[in-house]
């Protein structure tokens, strides 16, 4: 029998909360958890785009806030097509449709995230879907954490007012009381998943998209302005009962999901599209040989205009141990030790460190590739 395939996106999700939460702390013991999920884009429509299609922006067509439209749909196959091809029935619930390309979808809903209910929205959907004795493909977007940080801080503050900035305690109460709502959404969303008996025959994925800033680096308010990782740095529970539950600090790229879903699926890659970006997790999954990948970020600083920039110009590749950044809008870069130096605040750029040279080598062919 085929697995469903239920996608469960926590918009703005912070890693560090994720980890100590009882709530999804629970959740990691149905499956796999991944403390080390690097996104593509630090906002919602570039990294889901990249996740749908285990391909970089770069490679896609949308890699920026403006380019869901430009999305290559005749050159990458998305996971919901492979899906819909494979007799699954495809189903979306998203607060805007440039989030999630609208292919392949038996249903694609959008709903106002000022004022609907998600709780009961998403588990009467749950339960439809179950009744339809039939293999589904479902995406929900979680996006209360995104509204509440639109109406509280993008629409009160300037990425440059000292104001916010200096308020770090008020800010992190802030999330705090927004990621608490996050908590009692994935807490019902679960148990509605349990009481359907939906786990033991589904390949869950509960993740998100990108962090928020609470005023780490002055410049970035929220999101979307830099490639540091308190945005790009993410979490996932790839939650089955076909696997060992275990906690994998392996780093792991959003494009993976991809390739991971369709190996664990015996789906094979269709020929008659571009290869992706992306690579299975199931020999990692499995305690198999597997060679940590490089994660590629970029994000359209909007520096002091009142909307980003068309085209990318903040550029980070990452291992496990390294980062490094080319801001190309003021040509300066930026080294981080991220084993000694996680909140990166110690800039070693310039130090005549080998890695260094490495990781601009490869970051300039992964943007010509």
């Amino acid at each position: 029998m085929k697995k469903n395939v239920i996608m469960i996106c926590i918009d703005g999700g912070r890693l560090d909360r994720a980890i100590s939460s009882n709530t999804f702390n629970s959740i990691s013991s149905n499956g796999i958890f991944f403390p080390q999920t690097i996104t593509y884009a630090p906002y919602t429509n570039s990294s889901i785009h990249a996740m749908i299609s285990g391909s970089y922006g770069n490679h896609n067509g949308c890699s920026s806030y403006w380019h869901s439209l430009k999305f290559k749909k005749n050159h990458f196959k998305t996971l919901t097509e492979y899906l819909h091809d494979n007799n699954f029935y495809t189903f979306a619930d998203v607060h805007s449709y440039l989030i999630l390309p609208k292919i392949g979808f038996d249903e694609y809903q959008t709903f106002d995230e000022s004022s609907v209910d998600l709780i009961s929205r998403h588990k009467e959907i749950l339960t439809t879907l179950k009744n339809k004795n039939k293999n589904f493909f479902l995406y929900l977007h979680y996006s209360e954490i995104h509204t509440g940080i639109r109406d509280e801080v993008l629409k009160k503050y300037t990425n440059f007012d000292k104001e916010y900035f200096d308020k770090k305690k008020e800010n992190e109460e802030r999330y705090d009381l927004l990621f608490k709502k996050a908590e009692n959404y994935v807490e019902n969303i679960f148990n509605e998943i349990s009481k359907l008996s939906l786990f033991k025959n589904s390949i869950i994925i509960l993740f998100s998209d990108h962090g928020i800033s609470i005023g780490e680096k002055y410049g970035e308010r929220a999101y979307g302005a830099y490639c540091y990782d308190y945005t790009i740095k993410t979490f996932s529970y790839y939650l089955t009962d076909d696997f060992e539950n275990k906690q994998i600090h392996t780093q792991i790229r959003h494009i993976d999901f991809l390739p991971t879903i369709l190996d664990h699926l015996g789906i094979k890659p269709d020929s008659n599209f571009q290869s992706i970006d992306g690579v299975s997790l199931i020999p990692l999954i499995s305690g198999n040989s597997f060679t940590e990948e490089l994660a590629y970020t970029e994000t359209a600083n909007p520096l002091k205009e009142n909307s980003p920039p068309k085209i990318p110009n903040t550029k980070s590749v990452r291992t496990s141990k390294w980062k490094f950044i080319l801001n190309e809008y003021d040509s300066s870069t930026e080294l981080y030790d991220l084993e000694n130096d996680p909140s990166e605040s110690k800039n070693l750029s310039g130090s005549n460190l080998k890695i260094e040279q490495e990781l601009s080598e490869k970051l300039n062919q992964l943007q010509k590739s």
